[in-house]
């Protein structure tokens, strides 16, 4: 970013998925170089998920439209449209769109996201 007092963003970092989701970054590591948090908007198909993971940063998620299951530690949490969720760093959890309609939503993450500090589980 440049030494203005604001950046606005027209053209986030469109992240290269091969499962269907659309993710989008404004600010963080890929689209600004920014470490100290991200933001994304993003979209899960119907039936997506992912592997579960035990990040090293906080998250926190913003559902625009649909709902979200997601697994925290074992315990199975929804978060429909218009609520959110914090899940602190250190915490096993797994992001999942179980059902027939698309998850519109925003994560924020804190620190950055980064792939290396995500950890994921193989399989």
């Amino acid at each position: 970013m440049s030494d203005k007092k604001y950046f606005k963003q027209t053209k986030p970092f469109v992240v290269p998925t091969t499962d269907g989701k659309l993710i989008e970054e404004h600010f963080g590591k890929a689209s600004t170089e920014t470490s100290a948090f991200s933001v994304a908007h993003m979209v899960a198909p119907p039936h997506w998920n992912e592997p579960h993971q035990t990040p090293d940063f906080d998250e926190i998620t913003i559902v625009l439209r649909g709902k979200k299951l997601i697994e925290i530690d074992g315990e199975a949490v929804e978060v429909s449209a218009g609520e959110s969720i914090l899940v602190k760093a250190g915490t096993r959890i797994r992001y999942a769109n179980p059902y027939d309609e698309e998850t519109e939503y925003w994560s924020i993450c804190i620190p950055a996201f980064d792939i290396n500090a995500v950890h994921r589980e193989e399989g």
